[in-house]
C-alpha cells in the first residue's frame, strides 16, 4: 500500500504510544511507526499484553497493528523513512548536577536530536510532544541547524493534554489540539501539515495556532493549574476536620458558582502521577532562572500542600489507632495514583506504604491493574509487604484499610462480610471519600473520611 505520508514517534511510552495509536486508527492513509531502544516494550506493544493499562487502547492497537501502525527497535531506519517526526522520549528531573530535583533531564532529548540529525537523509518536520521547558525548540533547532547536507527541518511543539484513564477519549474528542510553530513561510508550512493531520477527526476550531515558547510553556502552565486546584481543595480538608464542616459540601457549593466550575475539587489524599510534579518543580526552576523568585515560592507551595495531605493522612491512622501501628496488619485499597490507570509514579500510595513501613505496620496491597508496579516500587523495602489481586483476601485479618485510589470496585464490595474478617476494633481511613461512611460506621467500622469529622464507636 502507498501511505500519503511516514509518521514516526521516537518513544513508545505512555503518550507516544497512545497518540500514534490514534493517529493511526483516524488516518489509514498514513503510515506510523513507534520506535523505542526498549525491545521488551516494543516486543509487549506488538503482543496481546500491551505495556501500558488504557482503557479502549488495546482495541485501537490490534484493529491497526501491521495495517498502518508498526512498532520496531529501528531508530535509524525509522528516521531515514520519516517525513514527520514526534519526539517523544522521557524528560525526568534530573538528579544531579545543577538543577537536582528541579529542572529536567533532558540528556535524552539532546540524544534523541543528535540522532535525528545524523539518521536524516532528508528535510523533516520534528514536533516536540513530551513536556519540554520553554525554548527547548530553540535548542533543538540550533543541534539540527549543524547539519551540512542541505537538509532543513521545522520544529513544532504539539503539547498533550491526556489524563490517565479517560486517555482515548481525550484524544478522539480533545478540548484543543495546540501546535506551535515559527511565523516564518516554512514554519506556517509544517504546522499546517500537522494540521491536517489532526483534521481528519478533530474539528478546525478546535486545532488552535500559537508562536512555538507560548505552546511550550502552556503544557508546564496547564498541569500546574491543575495540581493547584487539587491542592487548594485538598487544603481545606484539614480545616473542615478540624471545624466539623463537610468538604464535599463546601466543593458542591463552590462548583456550582460558574466562575469555578466542578472540576478537580475532590477531596483526596493528594495527586500523583508523572506529570504534575516533574513540571511544576520544572516551572519553579525556570523561574528562580530568571530572577522570579515570588512566582517561584507561589507554585512551589501547591507542592507543598500536597506532601503535607499525604503525611497528615499518615498521621490520623497513626493517632486514630492508640498512636501504634507495629505488629498491625493494614491493607491499601489501590496503589496506582489514580483509578482506570496501571501508572503508579509519584502515586501517594508509595508515600503512605513507605511510612506506615516505617511505623512497623505489616502491609497488604490490592489494586486491580498496579500490582506488578506495586512491587517494583516497594522492592527493596525494609518491611513485611504482601500482596492480592483479591480485596476480600487482602483484607482478611487485617487491623485496617486505607482507600489509596478511587477504584469504581471498591464502592460496591460487600463490607459486611469484609469487617467479620478484620480484627477488631475496625478501621476504615478513605482518602478519596468514595465509601458509604454512615453505612460502614453502622456495620461496626471506626470510619475517618478526608475533610469530614470522624464517626467511630470510641
Amino acid at each position: 500500500m502507498t501511505f500519503k505520508k511516514n509518521i514516526l514517534c521516537i518513544g513508545g511510552g505512555y503518550v507516544g504510544g497512545s497518540t500514534m495509536a490514534m493517529i493511526a486508527h483516524k488516518c489509514p492513509h498514513y503510515k506510523v511507526t513507534v520506535v523505542d531502544i526498549n525491545p521488551t516494550r516494543i516486543a509487549e506493544w506488538n503482543s496481546n499484553n500491551l505495556p501500558i493499562y488504557e482503557p479502549g487502547l488495546d482495541k485501537i492497537v490490534i484493529s491497526t497493528r501491521g495495517k498502518n501502525l508498526f512498532f520496531t527497535t529501528d531508530i535509524e531506519r525509522g528516521i531515514k523513512e520519516a517525513e514527520i517526526i514526534f519526539v517523544s522520549v522521557n524528560t525526568p528531573v534530573k538528579t544531579f548536577g545543577a538543577g537536582a530535583g528541579m529542572a529536567a533531564d533532558l540528556q535524552y532529548w539532546e540524544k534523541t536530536a543528535r540522532q535525528i540529525l545524523e539518521c536524516s537523509e532528508s528535510s523533516k518536520i520534528i514536533v516536540e510532544k513530551s513536556t519540554f521547558p520553554v525554548r527547548t525548540a530553540f535548542a533543538m533547532e540550533r543541534i539540527l541547524s549543524l547539519n551540512e547536507n542541505n537538509i532543513h527541518f521545522d520544529v513544532l511543539s504539539n503539547p498533550e493534554f491526556l489524563a490517565e484513564g479517560t486517555a482515548i477519549k481525550d484524544l478522539e474528542y480533545p478540548d484543543r489540539v495546540l501546535i506551535g510553530s515559527r511565523e516564518t513561510p516554512s514554519g506556517v508550512k509544517a504546522r499546517n501539515e500537522l494540521i491536517e493531520i489532526y483534521a481528519n477527526w478533530v474539528p478546525k476550531d478546535r486545532i488552535i495556532t500559537s508562536n512555538i515558547w507560548s505552546s511550550e510553556l502552556s503544557k508546564l502552565v496547564a498541569n500546574a493549574f491543575l495540581a493547584q486546584r487539587i491542592s487548594s481543595i485538598n487544603s481545606f480538608t484539614a480545616f473542615c476536620e478540624k471545624s466539623e464542616a463537610d468538604i464535599n459540601e463546601v466543593a458542591r457549593a463552590i462548583g456550582m458558582d460558574s466562575r469555578l466550575g466542578d472540576k478537580f475539587l475532590n477531596p483526596s489524599i493528594g495527586w500523583g502521577g508523572s506529570c504534575f510534579k516533574k513540571d511544576i518543580f520544572n516551572l519553579v526552576y525556570l523561574c528562580r532562572h530568571y530572577g522570579l523568585d515570588e512566582v517561584a515560592n507561589y507554585w512551589e507551595a501547591v507542592v507543598n500542600i500536597n506532601e503535607y495531605q499525604k503525611e497528615r493522612f499518615v498521621r490520623t491512622m497513626l493517632s486514630a489507632m492508640f498512636n501504634t501501628l507495629a505488629g498491625k496488619k493494614i491493607c491499601l485499597f489501590g496503589f496506582a495514583f489514580k483509578a482506570n490507570t496501571g501508572d503508579t509514579r509519584e502515586s501517594p500510595a508509595i508515600f503512605i506504604a513507605t511510612k506506615l513501613i516505617d511505623e512497623r505496620a505489616e502491609l497488604v496491597i490490592t489494586d486491580p491493574k498496579a500490582l506488578n508496579n506495586a512491587r517494583i516500587d516497594l522492592n527493596g523495602i525494609n518491611g513485611t509487604v504482601s500482596y492480592s489481586e483479591d480485596p476480600y483476601e487482602a483484607a482478611d485479618g487485617c487491623d485496617a484499610i486505607a482507600v489509596v485510589t478511587e477504584w469504581e470496585v471498591y464502592k460496591d464490595l460487600d463490607f459486611k462480610k469484609i469487617f467479620q474478617s478484620m480484627v477488631k476494633p475496625a478501621f476504615i481511613f478513605d482518602g478519596r471519600n468514595i465509601l458509604n461512611h454512615k453505612q460502614l460506621f453502622d456495620i461496626g467500622f471506626n470510619v475517618f473520611p478526608i475533610g469530614k469529622p470522624a464517626l467511630t464507636h470510641f
